[in-house]
């Protein structure tokens, strides 16, 4: 049975030899340590030694079992410490090396000239509110004046959800429900995504508006220009030569569309601006009565004014951008210019 003792380490000790991997090791382990392992079989047949023997029987297959047990110990150190060299060697970092670069991206034209606008008109004293999209034909149409056989209400140039429910076609809206809370006087400018039925070049179904109001006692016409003449000139610069023009809106009474010199050639008539040297900016004019009637202000102790323009049309006009689908056509290479 020593004989047997004596083979069964040789056999073990060749094959940790042998082993290349953990589970090797883990394996050999099982095979001669564990509990249905060789030496424990050994063991079990002790009742086969003389009786002369069995102390040295067992003395020596304890020092087998510790000495087995150190060397597996020690080759899975060894391995375990192999396989961390390996690990930093593919994965090491050079700390020398430059870091990779991280493109950044850019914010688009379409919000830098919206946060622009806002940032001139909250230094004029107005406050940034916004509304639903999803709006109420009240608030949409009728509150500002816009009945029920209005052109505006055509299926040809809204979005109707439901009877009485439609995509918002401006964000005028929003200065409706303000008004419902708040008593005068108010300086409110609301931006936001507005949607109407038309796509061209220079149109698309959805696109972003900034509408302006101010309520006050003893709001004129003049008020309006100043405000609106000290807003062009910080957007478009100092030079910026402008003009008012009588038009109609259901909402406002008298109503102006407001004019720019053209941007591209500075008034001496290109393409762009039809040779005619000015280009449209945006549309205004003082608050109808009825509309104030709608909120419940008394027209005989408040006026006030209210504009509109189209980010897209400002940002164009500013950037020299000629395509309007080019903001939505997410191509970086546009993107990058700004």
């Amino acid at each position: 049975m020593i004989n047997k003792l004596q083979q069964l380490e040789k056999d073990a000790l060749a094959e940790l030899a042998a082993a290349k991997t953990e589970d090797q090791f883990l394996n050999i382990k099982t095979k001669y340590l564990g509990r249905k392992g060789l030496l424990t079989g050994l063991l079990r047949n002790i009742a086969q030694v003389s009786d002369e023997e069995k102390p040295l029987f067992g003395k020596l297959c304890n020092e087998v079992k510790n000495s087995l047990n150190a060397k597996i110990d020690e080759v899975l150190q060894q391995q375990a410490s192999r396989n961390r060299e390996d690990i930093l060697s593919r994965e090491k970092i050079d700390v020398t090396l430059p870091g990779k670069y991280v493109p950044s991206g850019r914010i688009h034209p379409v919000v830098q000239i919206r946060r622009e606008i806002c940032s001139v008109f909250a230094s004029f004293g107005f406050s940034i509110v916004e509304g639903p999209e999803i709006e109420l034909d009240y608030y949409n149409f009728e509150a500002l004046n816009i009945p029920k056989d209005h052109p505006a209400r055509d299926m040809q140039d809204t979005f109707y959800i439901e009877d009485n429910i439609v995509l918002r076609t401006h964000t005028s809206p929003v200065q409706v429900r303000v008004m419902e809370k708040i008593q005068p006087p108010l300086r409110i400018l609301s931006p936001g995504k507005v949607y109407r039925r038309d796509s061209d070049v220079s149109h698309t179904p959805m696109f972003h508006q900034i509408e302006g109001l101010l309520v006050d006692k003893g709001v004129t016409f003049a008020d309006l220009k100043g405000i609106l003449t000290a807003f062009l000139k910080k957007i478009f610069g100092d030079g910026t030569m402008l003009r008012f023009r009588p038009s109609f809106f259901p909402f406002t009474e008298p109503s102006a569309e407001v004019d720019i010199h053209c941007v591209m050639c500075g008034g001496n008539g290109c393409r762009v601006c039809g040779q005619s040297g000015w280009l449209e900016i945006l549309g205004s004019g003082m608050v109808d009565p009825e509309v104030f009637k709608n909120v419940h202000y008394d027209p005989e102790v408040y006026t006030g004014f209210a504009f509109g323009l189209g980010l897209e049309r400002i940002a164009m006009l500013k950037y020299g951008i000629s395509d309007i689908r080019l903001f939505f056509e997410n191509d970086i290479r546009f993107l990058k210019q700004f």
